[in-house]
């Protein structure tokens, strides 16, 4: 019978090897993938007791062959077949840039972010992360930011039940050998976030090991190992987005041509070439460079995603513009108002924006790192933000109002007006030539009123007198 496998979905194809030695360095295994006249080269893995396995995830529906090779005999010449059929239900395929400052899925939806982050929420043991993912079930959030490597931090000091490499705490790592039931843990919860519809952004290197574990300070030939066989693990998963580090410029011992080997070992043992970025603490890294997909920005204002986009030329993310919460870091306190309005601006200036949560708690299970569940009070803001999102579709920068302002390819326009208007009347320029219905859109308490009449060129809205406003004016 016929293996059959959805288009984006995976094939995975388990063999039998050699146990002895080190599989993880003496055994190479590859597959080539035949689709007519295309050819697709992928890695296979060492996944621990004898057992070897590669992964395909097939783009085009139609009957696919295959042969392994390796320079093992028991793992060398292994021929099949499988037929990938049509995807189904939420399977819409990997996100991939589109229109250059925007996102789509591989089927052609646009994909509208509406991030969040959960730093080590897949370090937690399973009765939270299970918690994690039900809260994600009903929450807007559509990515998830998330680490390979355990986090020592404020907040962050528990062991997590899982180390990446062979060896102990204790002792000593075995940095030539990766520990396999770590890894089908982390591909377990990406699963999950798949089948839930979040994409997973995930981090591979961050600065906050505490001088504890030292995976923060492999050498560079572990770094190298390390990420060949992440991403040859993973991205067959459609729902990856690789981040090269959190924060990477406070990793001291890493150097701008890490970064840049880092993405290329990324971008080259990536046969479907997932988006890739890298976050800053401080000084960017440089967006423009051809292996970047997109920009991934830690700051706080965001009003400023059009000078990005400009700048860079692709699509902006604003991934860290601080936490609502009420923890004592300047970065984790601000409101949720705060949040919901940051997130407006970037939107009202062509980017994107992320949240993320810090609410003290005694149990030190806060959102931003462990997961659990959401206490604030900016999620469902962000849900009504993301309805707007789809009704405007892709959208860029306008000049309609001194505001910040933007339009889609329909001829309607946006127009926020920021935190701090107390106008009780407002004028938006819009074009001569065509008529206008007006909304006045309370980001904050999340209604809509459509305004009496029709509009055209200079325009004059009433508004209630209060922050937090937005107009949608919407071509008839």
């Amino acid at each position: 019978m016929t293996t059959k496998i959805e288009k984006w979905d995976i094939f995975e194809l388990n063999l039998e090897g050699p146990k002895t030695g080190n599989p993880f360095l003496e055994v190479d295994l590859t597959a080539t993938f035949k689709y007519k006249h295309r050819t697709v080269e992928v890695a296979g893995f060492y996944d621990g007791e004898g057992v070897y396995k590669i992964r395909f995830m097939p783009d085009k529906e139609g009957e696919w062959t295959y042969e392994t090779d390796s320079n093992r005999e028991k793992l060398n010449g292994k021929k099949g077949s499988f037929a990938c059929v049509k995807a189904e239900n939420n399977n819409q395929g990997p996100v991939r840039v589109d229109n250059k400052y925007h996102f789509a899925y591989a089927e052609g939806t646009p994909f509208y972010q509406i991030g969040t982050t959960c730093y080590v929420w897949n370090h937690q043991g399973d009765e939270l992360e299970e918690q994690t993912l039900e809260t994600l079930k009903e929450a807007p959030f559509n990515k998830l930011r998330m680490c390979v490597f355990p986090k020592r931090y404020d907040f962050n000091q528990n062991e997590p039940e899982y180390y990446p490499f062979a060896g102990s705490l204790e002792g000593d790592w075995d940095f030539e050998r990766f520990n396999p039931e770590f890894f089908q843990h982390l591909e377990k919860r990406i699963k999950q976030l798949r089948d839930i519809g979040v994409q997973t952004d995930l981090i591979l290197f961050h600065p906050y090991d505490d001088e504890k574990w030292g995976f923060s300070r492999m050498d560079e030939k572990t770094d190298d190992r390390y990420l060949e066989y992440v991403v040859t693990r993973l991205a067959p998963y459609r729902n990856i987005w690789w981040s090269m580090a959190n924060e990477y410029d406070l990793l001291e011992n890493k150097s701008m041509a890490d970064w840049d080997r880092f993405f290329r070992i990324v971008q080259e043992n990536d046969p479907y070439q997932h988006l890739r970025s890298i976050h800053n603490c401080r000084g960017f890294y440089d967006h423009g460079k051809p292996w970047v997909t997109h920009c991934s920005i830690q700051r706080h204002e965001t009003g400023k995603a059009d000078e990005w986009r400009q700048k860079y030329g692709k699509p902006v993310v604003i991934d860290e513009c601080g936490y609502e919460g009420n923890i004592h870091h300047g970065w984790g306190n601000i409101t949720a108002k705060e949040m919901v309005h940051r997130f407006w601006a970037g939107f009202s200036n062509g980017g994107y924006v992320g949240h993320g949560e810090t609410y003290v708690h005694p149990e030190d299970i806060l959102w931003w790192s462990k997961g659990g569940v959401l206490h604030g009070e900016s999620s469902p803001r962000l849900d009504f933000l993301k309805e707007i999102m789809k009704d405007m579709g892709q959208v860029k920068p306008s000049d309609v109002s001194w505001d910040n302002s933007i339009e889609n390819d329909r001829g309607n326009y946006l127009a926020y007006l920021g935190n701090c208007t107390q106008s009780i009347n407002y004028y938006i320029d819009l074009p001569e030539e065509n008529d206008y219905e007006i909304e006045v859109i309370d980001t904050w308490d999340m209604t809509v009123e459509k305004q009496e009449g029709t509009y055209s060129g200079r325009s004059k809205v009433d508004l209630p007198g209060k922050p937090y406003i937005a107009i949608k004016a919407t071509r008839i």
